[in-house]
């Protein structure tokens, strides 16, 4: 994990049933571990893809009175123009690239790999997806934002314009609002073929994810990974 392998243990993995054929990298919010989330992903699991949950490395986190804590970036503020860590989310970003080249080192072609993540996390799988130059599957952005997003334009994206992504916010999220979901959505489709993206809204849903929202990630992975033997 680039320079954070000391903090942070070996990835929480669901091995695929049978031969892996493609493979899935889901990294959790802020202040969590990748148990939970491997949990999820085995309950909505495809017998040929991979699931691989890494875990952020413990640092002091601003917004939370510097208490030190699994965040793959530091904090400063919620607000739409908070001061972002620049340094930090470019270097979790190349910590992800480093584990997606991995699976590539493993057999598993980059544009077999889908990357996904809740809040903090998918706000890091979006902005590694936009500036990576690995092709991959999709992305699955879950209660979050796109951080740097005054950075990033049309001219910056790599290999991954055509990405299909999926982007869902629960309508009554009280921590990353639903607005912070619309003008991510927004901004995705100046630099991402729109056709591609889809945005998926559920009432009452708060900072957190639902049997119906797991359904659809499930058949946004088997449509973006089909089995190929």
């Amino acid at each position: 994990m680039c320079g954070n392998n000391m903090s942070a243990p070996l990835p929480a993995i669901v091995p695929a049933a049978r031969k892996a054929t493609a493979a899935v990298i889901f990294l959790h919010g802020l202040g969590d571990t990748g148990h939970g989330w491997a949990e999820a992903m085995a309950g909505i699991r495809t017998p040929h893809v991979k699931y691989i949950c890494p875990h952020a490395p413990v640092m002091p986190v601003s917004l939370n009175m510097n208490m030190a804590m699994p965040s793959w970036f530091d904090i400063i503020g919620l607000s739409p123009d908070a001061e972002e860590d620049e340094t930090g989310i470019k270097k979790a970003a190349e910590s992800i690239k480093a584990l997606i080249d991995q699976e590539v080192k493993n057999g598993i072609p980059s544009h077999r790999i889908m990357l996904g993540g809740f809040s903090q996390g998918g706000a890091l799988s979006l902005y590694t997806a936009l500036t990576t130059h690995q092709k991959l599957a999709g992305v699955v952005a879950l209660s979050c934002w796109l951080p740097l997003r005054n950075s990033l334009s049309k001219s910056v994206i790599g290999s991954n314009k055509e990405v299909a992504v999926l982007q869902c916010h629960g309508e009554a999220d009280p921590l990353v609002p639903l607005i912070f979901g619309c003008l991510t959505v927004e901004k995705l489709k100046t630099m991402l073929n729109p056709n591609n993206i889809t945005f998926k809204t559920y009432p009452r849903m708060p900072h957190s994810a639902c049997p119906e929202e797991m359904m659809d990630i499930k058949q946004f992975i088997e449509k973006q990974l089909p089995p190929i033997d």
